[in-house]
């Protein structure tokens, strides 16, 4: 069974034939690492699942620092969730980190789906609300969490993103540079 099926059952049940729909309105693709999926100011057409490999959202401010805003590796979906639900241009980037197998699902089959499956919008408003607890989650460690307890929150929740990601990548999610993360987590493997 493909991957995006066992990851559409973690919260709908699909019939055979509804799973055959599904998986005809979506498109798998190839992609080299440093591949930008989306680039800051187009509108988001296209929710991406991983297969394989890792992508993460990022945009870049003024004085052309990243930001990276979350990554996605195998099993996750990401997309700029602002511009796709509302058609309009962001300010976010979509980028492969690692060689990645991505299913993609345009807005227009998803909203096509949404009539043929009712049910699938039960799964993307789980999705889109996890996400958002997420995010929530996420701002609040920011304002509450020093560096190294969100260091050590993003290290026992995405154990497996550590090896895969680079560390000034890791720093820009976390809110540090790239320096102070370097020191932060020297000094905490010496505890």
């Amino acid at each position: 069974m493909p991957l995006i099926i066992d990851n559409l059952s973690k919260h709908i049940t699909l019939t055979p034939q509804e799973q055959e729909l599904f998986l005809s309105k979506t498109e798998i693709r190839q992609y080299k690492a440093k591949t930008i999926l989306l680039n800051a100011g187009e509108v988001c057409k296209t929710s991406y699942f991983v297969n394989s490999g890792v992508l993460r959202s990022f945009n870049i401010n003024d004085n052309i620092v990243e930001h990276v805003l979350s990554f996605a590796c195998t099993g996750w979906w990401i997309s700029d969730m602002y511009s796709l639900l509302s058609q309009k241009p962001e300010n976010l980037f979509i980028q492969v980190l690692e060689d990645a197998e991505v299913v993609l699902l345009s807005k227009e089959n998803q909203e096509m789906l949404y009539q043929e499956i009712p049910k699938l919008e039960r799964f993307f408003r789980i999705l889109t609300e996890n996400s958002l607890v997420a995010h929530q989650e996420r701002l609040m460690d920011n304002l509450s969490l020093t560096a190294e307890e969100r260091f050590e929150k993003f290290c026992n929740k995405h154990h497996d993103l550590i090896q895969k990601v680079p560390q000034k990548q890791i720093a820009s999610y976390l809110g540090v540079t790239p320096e102070f993360f370097s020191k932060m987590k020297s000094k905490m493997l010496r505890k």
